[in-house]
């Protein structure tokens, strides 16, 4: 029993369980040095920075005594702006003269045409010509952004297709493209007719809206994301079958996509897995990278999938790439149909599949959407005779009047239980409970 005692007593003053107070200390003096360490270095940097500025006829004896025992500084002051010049030349775009661009385009022409298991990867660049910005072209957002301008966009909903889009429908009904990995969520492939079951929209769709609870998928024929922002996915609707809220399919910087459609992350893997081309359209690749499922690196270089990067910007792969191409995606894209002798379908607003695809508002629904929407369901009357034998129309009616009864019930609750706090107030709620 001591013996136990005196070993539960040593565990408990042992390093791990608490530190001595001279070791605290220690830590606490070693920080405190590294703190004025850097502040020394910071000085001396704005101090040569500030004689550098002047003009060598200007400088005081000190200052450039200063400068002659601060060679350790210039060579780092060197070696940033090295760095940024190397940073600079990466945001600038280039295009390939004529000449090159058509020989290019010929050489990714025959490797479409001769390829087993086609894969395109595309990004915001293949959208700018919708009058969509792009995220880091000299009128992207970020670069926007980091200059402090404001960023102007107009409606995305008012969008279209672009040639590149409907190129890429083209190639997969002639069975040269057998699968689409895109970044973008204005839903603009889903709208030029590529079938859902070649898509992967791995960073979300703006017309979609999930159930978390059943899955089961809304699409819809406004933008959802109105009311929705980083970490708050909730768009305000509920679902038909089981009354759970719905979120949005957007995956935002700094979080990972967990849906099913419209991400489609097993297919998107299997998919890259199964290629031997993939052909990246106006993407950076800074984001896409680094999902290491979509470029093989379990293997050895020699058998990955042949790449082609269709960019005006500098990309990370553009050193493993076989063929980088310079040059706006519809541009080329022109080419290379036209070298595969075929002709790209126009867009036709009247029969994009949205219009198919869409789930309409009930009246009580449209509330929740600030912009005019089209298809919302009036309240329905009695059904007829005719309508009673359709299995579809007794359903929505069934769902019409549950989802009426979810919405009159939820009104009752909270105007005699007050308005419904947030889930801030909720924990601040729950945490009081606790700490009683």
């Amino acid at each position: 029993m001591e013996e136990n005692s005196r070993n539960n007593h040593s565990d408990d003053n042992s390093p791990e369980q608490k530190r001595p107070k001279r070791q605290r200390s220690s830590n606490s003096t070693t920080y405190a040095a590294q703190i004025r360490i850097k502040r020394e270095v910071r000085a001396r940097f704005q101090k040569v920075k500030e004689i550098l500025a002047k003009k060598h006829d200007d400088r005081t004896e000190d200052e450039k005594l200063i400068l002659s025992h601060s060679n350790d500084v210039l060579e780092e002051m060197a070696r940033r702006e090295e760095g940024k010049r190397t940073r600079n030349s990466k945001t600038v775009e280039h295009e390939d003269d004529p000449e090159t661009l058509e020989d290019k385009c010929r050489n990714l022409s025959e490797i479409i045409r001769t390829a087993k298991q086609l894969v395109v990867y595309t990004g915001a660049g293949i959208s700018t010509a919708a009058s969509i910005p792009d995220y880091r072209g000299p009128q992207g957002v970020w670069t926007l952004l980091r200059k402090g301008k404001q960023v102007k966009t107009g409606d995305l909903v008012e969008a279209e297709p672009t040639f590149t889009h409907m190129s890429i429908v083209k190639l997969h009904q002639m069975n040269l493209v057998q699968y689409v990995v895109s970044q973008n969520c204005d839903g603009l492939h889903l709208r030029s007719g590529l079938p859902r079951e070649h898509l992967s929209e791995i960073h979300g769709n703006m017309y979609i809206e999930v159930c978390p609870s059943c899955s089961l998928e809304y699409v819809r024929l406004f933008d959802v994301t109105e009311q929705t922002a980083f970490r708050r996915h909730a768009t305000g609707r509920r679902c038909h079958q089981c009354g759970e809220v719905l979120r949005d399919s957007i995956v935002h910087f700094g979080e990972k996509g967990d849906l099913g459609p419209p991400h489609n992350w097993p297919q998107a893997a299997e998919q890259a897995r199964k290629a031997d081309v993939v052909v990246c359209l106006g993407s950076s690749l800074k984001v896409l990278r680094k999902y290491r499922c979509l470029w093989c690196m379990e293997r050895p270089a020699a058998r990955r999938p042949k790449l082609c990067i269709v960019n005006l910007q500098w990309t990370p792969k553009d050193e493993s790439a076989f063929l980088k191409i310079h040059g706006r995606c519809d541009q080329v894209m022109a080419l290379v149909m036209k070298e595969l002798q075929l002709t790209v379908p126009a867009y036709c607003k009247s029969q994009d599949p949205i219009l198919r695809l869409a789930t309409p508002l009930f009246e009580f629904e449209g509330q929740t959407s600030n912009k005019h929407v089209d298809g919302v369901i009036p309240k329905l009357e009695p059904a007829t005779e005719d309508e009673s034998h359709d299995a579809n129309v007794h359903r929505c009616r069934c769902v019409a009047d549950d989802m009426t009864w979810r919405e009159e019930t939820r009104q009752d609750v909270s105007e005699k239980e007050g308005p419904t706090p947030s889930w801030f107030g909720k924990g601040m709620c729950a945490r009081k409970k606790r700490t009683r």
